[in-house]
């Protein structure tokens, strides 16, 4: 890792994120993962400060910088997580979606964030931006649930760039209606029909409505929380 070729730059994809980052690190199967991923508290620093704390493969980017995130204490006992700093906070846009395997499953989940500063709700929006990646659980387990006492953020700044950030295999197309259902992912009553919506930020359109899916219990308080 010290010396790294000419050009080189940590530019993993979602999928890789989830299934080999995070999954690693929640099961500790790799102790070295920490020298590429360090586990810090995102929300207890300014966004413009983390750059300096980032992995191995990071430092030096301008761009992007990521981080394992612990389950704050009030997260443990049920309540919603702090997302306030000294000078401003982050706050949560659009609606939560799917992390997928090249193979179109579901690993995941993916919410983003902007950092404002000031007091909310009148903060002054920046450039600072972070993906907060949770695992599901893996099957054979019938429920799928989210793995909460770990995340995996990526913070960035906007650069202007159109580049996207999950880059997928040339022609993969986003799986079918009937292919989504067939993952079959229950609710207490049984096998719900899952509805489409569109996907916010940088996933594909095509997947089902994440409110449908009652395996991901804590989903949506997930996604209200603010700090």
């Amino acid at each position: 890792m010290e010396e790294m070729p000419t050009g080189f730059r940590f530019y993993p994809t979602e999928e890789e994120l989830v299934s080999f980052y995070l999954h690693n690190k929640l099961e500790e199967k790799r102790r070295d993962i920490n020298r590429v991923i360090p586990l810090i508290n995102v929300y207890q620093l300014e966004p413009w400060h983390l750059p300096k704390h980032s992995g191995d493969l990071c430092r030096g980017d301008s761009e992007q910088w990521f981080f394992f995130v612990p389950s704050q204490e009030r997260e443990v006992q049920g309540g919603r997580p702090s997302r306030t700093t000294a000078s401003g906070y982050w706050k949560a846009t659009g609606s939560p979606s799917y992390v997928y395997s090249s193979d179109s499953k579901v690993i995941g989940v993916k919410k983003s964030m902007v950092f404002y500063k000031g007091k909310a709700p009148t903060g002054r929006k920046t450039k600072w931006k972070m993906n907060e990646y949770r695992a599901i659980e893996d099957f054979p387990a019938s429920i799928p649930k989210l793995r909460h006492e770990l995340s995996l953020c990526r913070v960035y700044v906007v650069s202007g760039s159109s580049r996207a950030f999950d880059r997928r295999p040339t022609g993969l197309e986003p799986p079918p209606r009937e292919a989504m259902i067939n993952q079959e992912i229950y609710s207490h009553g049984g096998a719900r029909e899952l509805s489409e919506s569109s996907m916010s930020g940088e996933s594909y359109a095509g997947a089902p409505d994440l409110e449908m899916i009652n395996g991901l219990e804590n989903l949506l308080e997930w996604d209200k929380s603010l700090g």
